[in-house]
């Protein structure tokens, strides 16, 4: 009797251990098997410089784009077959990473990019899987002319165009903020703007000018012997006038000498008769009244020659 119930009992112990290892069974054969690491890159504005590195195929697309949404599909499967050849694959989208679509310069969807250890080379070619391949594992990349160190997305050039295209994207969503959510209307947007940028204009110009000042101050106003010297010369210069005022009162002084001893000559002469001869006795005349007959004629013949 007591055998027969040691017996039921292990039967009764033995029961839910295989049903907790058959449930851990099942819950092991549910679970979802890792995925495999997308082998498509992201190149974003922080990580970009990671491409300066290898080999890299970059595309730069947008969503809107009819013609990058083709080749979405070919430009992933591409991306499965270049991690066997060694070749990154990636993508970027401009509208996201405004500051990228200025440092290549993205005039036109979808570019695409081959870089070799920081030489970048514009692709040109189809845009099937194999011409991706080909042109990688042939290296065909080697006959397409690189950008110009200029032009690089490392130069001094394309980190500013960067830049400007992260401001003009800045101000597209300020002044989408300020249609849609503040309400106001397109009109007061640009006006706005528009005096924003001119007080930005007159504020920089100003920096500018001190800048310029302070760095390369003038000579002249610097100089601790300016103003004496200024003084100086204003004070020649007044002394020359003055010299010049003196001579031209002395001329005025000469000229009217000069007359009145014209004035005199002409008394001389018509001292005697008209005729050049000496007057009779006791019908001259005093000098001074010989002067106001002299006088009196120069008088009249003025007014007729004035008539």
């Amino acid at each position: 009797m007591a055998c027969l119930l040691t017996n039921s009992r292990v039967a009764n112990m033995k029961q839910p251990l295989w049903m907790s290892l058959w449930f851990l069974a099942m819950g092991l054969t549910s679970l979802p098997v890792a995925a495999k690491p997308d082998s498509l890159k992201d190149v974003t504005d922080g990580n970009w410089e990671e491409i300066l590195t290898g080999e890299w195929m970059i595309e730069f697309y947008a969503p809107w784009c009819p013609a990058c949404q083709q080749l979405q599909p070919v430009w992933k499967e591409f991306a499965d077959w270049g991690e066997d050849m060694g070749v990154n694959v990636a993508k970027v989208d401009v509208t996201e990473q405004p500051g990228l679509s200025g440092r290549f310069i993205i005039t036109s969807l979808p570019t695409i990019y081959h870089c070799k250890d920081g030489v970048f080379r514009k692709y040109q070619g189809a845009r099937a899987k194999d011409d991706f391949l080909s042109f990688v594992d042939e290296q065909k990349w080697k006959a397409v002319e690189p950008v110009s160190s200029w032009f690089g997305p490392s130069s001094f050039l394309m980190n500013l165009m960067s830049a400007l295209f992260k401001l003009s994207m800045f101000i597209r969503r300020c002044h989408n903020y300020m249609t849609e959510h503040l309400g106001i209307p397109v009109w007061g947007s640009y006006v706005i703007f528009g005096l924003a940028t001119l007080f930005s204009g007159l504020v920089l110009g100003l920096l500018l000018v001190f800048i310029a000042d302070y760095v390369f101050p003038s000579r002249r106003f610097s100089s601790p012997d300016y103003y004496q010297k200024k003084q100086t010369t204003e004070q020649a210069r007044l002394l020359q006038e003055d010299e010049h005022e003196a001579d031209g009162e002395d001329d005025d002084d000469d000229d009217e000498e000069e007359e009145e001893g014209d004035h005199d000559e002409v008394w001389r002469r018509r001292r005697g008769s008209p005729e050049g001869r000496p007057e009779p006795k006791g019908q001259g005349f005093s000098d001074e009244a010989l002067r106001k007959r002299v006088v009196g004629s120069r008088d009249e013949e003025e007014e007729e020659e004035d008539t």
